[in-house]
This record gives C-alpha cells, sequence and structure tokens, in this order.
C-alpha cells in the first residue's frame, strides 16, 4: 500500500494519506508532508521527540498534529521521517514519537516550504483509515 499520493490544488500543495489503521494514516500523513519539504532518503534518524495532542475531534487532531510539525521543522529545523503512535483514541488523542535529525544545508535541500495545514478540504475517513489535507506554502 502507498503511503501518500499528492494532490493538485491551485495555490497549494495536498495529499492524500492512507493505512491500514487510522493510525498509520496520520503518520503518513506527517510523512508525506515531510516529503514534500525535503528529500528523507537523506535524512537520518539521530534524534526523536516526543508529540501529544488532544483536540475534540479527529480532523483537529490531524490539523493540530501537521502543524505541530511544521512548528518544530521552524523553530528547531527538525525534518522527521519516521513516526511510531505510541497512543491513538481514534477519537481526539495521540501520542507519538517522532524520528529523524536537524536540517543541515550541506545534506538537505528544502523543496518546498509548508507554513501550516489548513482546514480547507481537510477530511478524516475513520472507515477507509484515509486521510487528506491541503498545505498553505
Amino acid at each position: 500500500m502507498r503511503k501518500f499520493r499528492l494532490l493538485d490544488h491551485t495555490a497549494d500543495t495536498g495529499l492524500v494519506a492512507c493505512g491500514q489503521t487510522l493510525a498509520e494514516a496520520f503518520a503518513n500523513a506527517a510523512y508525506g508532508m515531510f516529503s514534500i519539504i525535503a528529500d528523507l532518503d537523506r535524512v537520518a534518524e539521530k534524534e526523536s521527540r516526543p508529540v501529544e495532542l488532544e483536540e475534540n475531534d479527529l480532523e483537529e487532531l490531524l490539523f493540530g498534529w501537521l502543524n505541530r510539525l511544521v512548528y518544530l521543522f521552524d523553530v528547531y529545523g527538525l525534518l522527521f521521517k519516521r513516526f511510531d503512535m505510541r497512543e491513538f483514541d481514534g477519537e481526539g488523542r495521540l501520542k507519538a514519537e517522532c524520528f529523524g535529525e536537524v536540517y543541515d544545508p550541506e545534506r538537505h535541500e528544502v523543496r518546498i516550504g509548508v507554513k501550516s495545514a489548513t482546514y480547507h478540504m481537510l477530511e478524516v475517513d475513520r472507515e477507509k483509515n484515509r486521510v487528506q489535507v491541503i498545505f498553505d506554502i
């Protein structure tokens, strides 16, 4: 199963991510977002960061999850490539461990700067374990 596919969008970019579980779809959305930002084949798993979120529903959780990861990239320069979902209740709570490394301009090239995930066309499909998101670039 493919982790994600990019969506065509007029001014921005987006993706659809699937998984065997909804937690895996959230992890694959994060992987897809970082694939938009940089070539993940050049990113090593040297560091890890825990991420814990609780939101009112799954759409807010997806929005918050991806934007927390954008924040960690913007503030700390962290590029992540693996996302282990430690807890995912399917309602609005997740705990994950994110693995990657600090951006190194000699080894990493930023392809597209992702400013944030948006609510535009944001979807979480529990039955198909599928999520969709558009990013502001």
